[in-house]
């Protein structure tokens, strides 16, 4: 039988369980008192002052643009090396994205903002690519000195760390996954934090439909039936069976993280022999949260490119992705805004070179020692 790498996989255990089925057994399974417990837990780990629990970091993403009135004329600086969600709000808010190419992290270049910005500028939205930390001091500076807001897309970044700070506590918002694949989950789900109470208290409404009123207090013994919409909202709200999921999830997170930064380093130590390809960067001022081990191909080198090295890996039972296809480059911003590969050559050629190997919290040691013969094995076949 033909050995399987699996690429991602959720660490379940039987705490999640039990949470689940003790929730199932309240009869209140829609957002409630567990949402709001994990919102205070996570905002305590995390160390902001407000956490607002949503479906997803798409929908925390969207609620933040809307909760600061960004919107038709404005424009959000943004990287086109993400997935498309981080674009996708933006547009559906009825502003511009505006794109500024990577560097060789694959994080946003943050030398290249401030020439982007323009009188139609509103916001700055990093992101926190494979769970490396963007400079932040620089992103919040630019954005001090031209009046702008930063809403951070840390869909791979819970636990991640700038110089001290953990991501979550730095921007004017923050939202993180907790989609399955993520270093820590609820199955869907998401979280936004913030120092800023008014701005939480109006995500909160707009979570749910624009109603000034939870609904699991209006449906509590103190609660009233009575309700008045004070937005037009969204139903981006999450359950507490996610919630319960969720809490356990966030008891085991730093174990996760320790794990996975223990997986990358074996990845590291075993790849760095292996010249055909560069592994990924880390800094000294920064906690990587390692949701993803994106390793680059140097081409030239090889007389194969990214796709059939993915095949030839996958025909060895090693899972892999690609993340990510560049904004620019989809059918759908290639024609509606006039784009060319090159517009972004960094992100275009980075794109083309890339393969996220797994990593997941139950890949053994053995298991990453196979990973990296298999590479070994296909760049020693295909080299030039």
């Amino acid at each position: 039988m033909k050995r399987v790498i699996e690429f991602a996989k959720p660490d379940i255990s039987e705490a999640e369980i039990r949470a689940v089925v003790e929730t199932l057994r309240t009869g209140w399974l829609t957002i409630g008192p567990k949402t709001r417990e994990f919102e205070s837990k996570f905002a305590e780990f995390i160390g902001s002052k407000q956490a607002v629990a949503v479906n997803s970091c798409t929908g925390g993403l969207h609620i933040s643009l809307a909760a600061l009135g960004i919107g038709r004329g404005n424009e959000v600086i943004t990287t086109p090396y993400t997935f498309a969600s981080t674009v996708n709000v933006i547009l559906h808010q009825g502003a511009k994205p505006v794109f500024v190419d990577i560097k060789d992290d694959f994080n946003i270049d943050e030398t290249l903002i401030e020439d982007a910005i323009t009188d139609r500028t509103r916001a700055i939205l990093p992101v926190h690519y494979s769970g490396l930390p963007v400079e932040m001091d620089t992103v919040m500076d630019i954005a001090k000195r031209h009046d702008l807001y930063v809403v951070e897309d840390a869909a791979h970044a819970v636990g991640a760390e700038y110089k001290g700070r953990k991501i979550g506590t730095i921007g004017h918002a923050t939202s993180f996954s907790f989609y399955t694949t993520k270093n820590m989950t609820t199955g869907e789900g998401g979280m936004i934090t913030t120092d800023d109470e008014a701005l939480a208290d109006k995500a909160r409404k707009l979570r749910l439909h624009g109603i000034d009123a939870d609904v699991w207090k209006r449906h509590s013994e103190l609660g009233s039936w009575y309700y008045e919409v004070v937005y037009p909202g969204f139903k981006y709200n999450m359950t507490d069976l996610q919630a319960a999921i969720g809490l356990e999830q966030l008891k085991r997170l730093p174990d996760f993280l320790d794990k996975r930064r223990r997986i990358a380093e074996l990845y590291t130590n075993l790849l760095s022999e292996i010249d055909v390809l560069e592994t990924p960067k880390t800094y000294p001022h920064v906690r990587h949260a390692w949701h993803l081990y994106v390793v680059k191909l140097r081409l030239e080198m090889l007389k194969i490119d990214r796709d059939r090295f993915i095949e030839e890996l996958k025909i060895r039972g090693v899972k892999t992705s690609v993340h990510f296809i560049p904004i620019h480059i989809h059918p759908f911003y290639r024609d509606y805004f006039g784009f060319k590969p090159n517009d972004f050559p960094k992100a275009f050629e980075t794109f083309r070179r890339v393969i996220s190997l797994p990593l997941h919290t139950q890949l053994s040691d053995d298991d990453v020692y196979y990973v990296v013969d298999c590479v070994r094995e296909i760049a020693t076949t295909f080299r030039r």
